[in-house]
């Protein structure tokens, strides 16, 4: 599985909006990390599918787009005719995820899983086999700029045993406080998509920072493939 870097759009310049994504593809960016947030469910609000909409004509990467809402099923067709490739919904208020997440692969879009912070991993047990892939939270929901939570690595391993007992080589994605510093770890602990706002457009240049933050997940990714193999 290849390391994949997700430029959240949360902490960018929404005057120029267009032209923070073009610097993030620039340096190297796999997806565009849209954060859909209700109010509600988390305390701010944000974005909805005509800005989706509005992203999906200037991108060139896939959408991946990230409902922190009550009542997702409500508008995930949306956000899917909108151009969202990748839609992930949180356990918390799905009582019937399975079908949520059937729903999204319906409408052709990858369906992932959520998990906050306090979750454990133990919620996606019965739903493993089913997720394209698994979005853990490595801070609390609501807002951008926040510090990475330490014992975050010990939960992408458990998540990571857990998909792999169901014989499912889905890919983990992380999201909250990932920067330079820490990057390595969470890729080591076995993540594969990195989520990264404050630590890309919250910096001078949007393109070199997410070239380095490509390069020290693509090394950490390297490393740990050769860990994964052995010695001969």
């Amino acid at each position: 599985m290849s390391v994949r870097i997700a430029p959240s759009i949360l902490a960018a310049d929404f005057a120029a909006l267009g032209a923070c994504i073009a610097a993030a593809e620039r340096g190297g960016a796999d997806l565009v990390h849209v954060d859909v947030m209700d109010g509600h469910f988390v305390p701010n609000l944000t974005v909805g599918p005509p800005v989706v909409r509005s992203i999906h004509r200037v991108t060139r990467v896939p959408l991946d787009v990230h409902l922190m809402i009550e009542d997702p099923d409500r508008y995930i067709p949306a956000f899917v005719d909108a151009g969202a490739g990748l839609v992930s919904v949180h356990v918390e208020v799905l009582p019937h995820l399975h079908r949520t997440l059937s729903l999204i692969k319906s409408l052709g879009a990858q369906a992932g899983a959520v998990l906050n912070p306090s979750t454990p991993v133990g919620c996606l047990e019965e739903v493993a086999a089913d997720v394209d892939f698994v979005l853990l939270m490595t801070v609390n929901p609501g807002f951008g700029g926040q510090t990475f939570i330490p014992r975050s690595a010990s939960k992408i391993r458990a998540m990571r045993a857990l998909l792999d007992e169901a014989g499912n080589a889905a890919p983990i994605e992380v999201d909250g406080g990932i920067d330079e510093r820490n990057i390595a770890q969470v890729v080591e602990a076995g993540a594969d998509w990195i989520v990264a706002g404050s630590s890309i457009f919250g910096t001078d240049d949007a393109e070199a920072a997410t070239r380095r933050l490509k390069a020290l997940a693509v090394a950490a990714a390297q490393a740990r493939l050769a860990g994964h193999r052995g010695p001969r």
